[in-house]
């Protein structure tokens, strides 16, 4: 670890020193340049003085050393040239610079140079004839320039890297020291410690794990009670449809059933088995929802219209009981996975049914806004006693055992519709008064990705 902090501090030393010389040599490189312009614009206005007062004449014997001097007519035609021979050098009028100083007396440009192969800074200056005086100076390069400072650059490198070597040393045994001291088992106590100051996050961080592990664990040891539970009452539950079904046949076998019970026991047999059939599929759906309905396909469906369909189903039941049950709302699209749109409107309207009294109803309302939808089922029923209230929605858990023997049920239900908005990631909301009714309310976003307003 020292190493790599070691090595993290050195290398961000560097890059910050290598950054530094870029940076001050592009502000020199542009200084620079600034200056070679301004030199060359004031050697052109001296030239051309010269040129104007002495003609042709102040070209003899002249020296413009790293300068090229030419002189064009005002026709474009070059009349000397320091550096060429005009007879083979093309006409200037369309030069940018020396348009620019036929019409205002003055001109800049800077290009590459063809004839000399290189960048250059151009200044012309129309002369009293109207002639144009040209002067150019190669652009001094970036590496002309690195390599005019180059023995103080070099070391300025040396010593940066000595310093950095030396510095970053320093800095992570000090940075190391106090982290391979410490009691990784009881953290809490290094916190506010003047050593530790830098590294308190840190501590702090670890125990947090440490506390998140032992949460975990104990989830863990709890989902295993839950799984343990969940077989015992699965056994349980299988086993009494089992043993009626088994009881009812062996009776018919020894042929202990007179003729006229043998359509009642068959019925009986039916029903235990429908009832055993409804407990696995609901066991299935339950395992799928465990594994979080991953295989379900999500797809743009209507909630009311899937309301409606689930509230149609129970119509039977309901007429049984002589129960009235009204669907109120308007079209609700929604992302959703349909089948579990359904099994919430279902389980939810059918305890409804089940758990009502006779000639009670049942109001269904299905409501959206911009971001979610809203379906609540409220009943006239038996209600549900407060102290129950946070368990109803555990796996077999039943309110009223004998009640619910009376109108059946596999006690999966109400786990299922928690579930199944859960892996919507909405809320479901009870609010139930003993004797008078209860009123579950279930919000689902309308699309997975406005589920963060919910």
């Amino acid at each position: 670890m020292s190493s790599k902090i070691f090595k993290a501090i050195w290398t961000v030393a560097l890059a910050v020193f290598l950054a530094s010389l870029l940076l001050i040599m592009g502000s020199l490189y542009g200084y620079f340049s600034s200056l070679q312009k301004r030199q060359l614009r004031i050697e052109t206005e001296l030239a051309a003085q010269g040129v104007d007062i002495a003609g042709e004449k102040y070209f003899d014997g002249l020296d413009a050393e790293n300068y090229r001097i030419t002189w064009v007519s005002p026709e474009g035609d070059v009349l000397f040239d320091n550096e060429a021979d005009t007879a083979n050098m093309q006409n200037h009028m369309e030069r940018p610079e020396i348009k620019q100083a036929l019409a205002d007396g003055y001109g800049e440009a800077t290009r590459h140079s063809y004839t000399l192969e290189d960048q250059q800074y151009y200044a012309a200056k129309r002369l009293h004839d109207g002639s144009v005086l040209r002067v150019s100076v190669g652009q001094l390069s970036i590496w002309v320039l690195l390599f005019g400072f180059a023995q103080p650059i070099c070391l300025v490198i040396l010593a940066a890297l000595a310093l950095s070597y030396v510095l970053a040393s320093k800095i992570a045994g000090k940075i190391v020291e106090p982290i391979n001291k410490i009691d990784l088992e009881h953290p809490e106590k290094y916190y506010d410690e003047e050593n530790y100051k830098e590294i308190e996050p840190l501590l702090r961080h670890i125990s947090a794990q440490q506390l998140q592990l032992k949460r975990d664990r104990d989830e863990i040891e709890k989902a295993a009670l839950i799984r343990q539970e969940f077989s015992a009452n699965v056994s349980h539950e299988l086993k009494t449809p089992l043993h009626a079904i088994s009881g009812y046949a062996e009776l018919m076998e020894n042929g202990l059933v007179r003729e006229e019970d043998i359509k009642p026991f068959a019925s009986k047999i039916h029903t235990e088995s429908l009832r055993m059939t409804r407990l696995i599929e609901d066991i299935i759906d339950l395992t799928k929802l465990d594994n979080g309905g991953e295989e379900m396909k999500r797809e743009e469906c209507d909630f009311y219209r899937i309301t409606e369909n689930a509230v149609d189903t129970l119509e039977a039941a309901a007429a049984a009981m002589d129960i009235t049950v009204t669907v109120t709302g308007e079209k609700a699209p929604v992302i959703a996975v349909p089948q579990l749109l359904y099994s919430i409107a279902y389980n939810l309207c059918d305890n409804a049914i089940k758990y009502n009294h006779r000639g009670g109803s049942v109001n269904v309302a299905v409501s959206q806004d911009e971001h979610s939808t809203v379906l609540t089922v409220k009943d006239t029923g038996i209600g549900i006693p407060k102290e129950e209230q946070r368990r109803i929605f555990e796996r077999f858990y039943r309110v009223d055992k004998s009640r619910s023997k009376e109108v059946g049920g596999t006690g999966l239900g109400l786990s299922i519709i928690k579930h199944a908005v859960m892996i919507h990631n909405g809320t479901i909301i009870l609010n139930s008064t003993l004797g008078e009714g209860s009123e579950f309310i279930v919000t689902i976003p309308n699309r997975p990705e406005t589920s963060e307003l919910i």
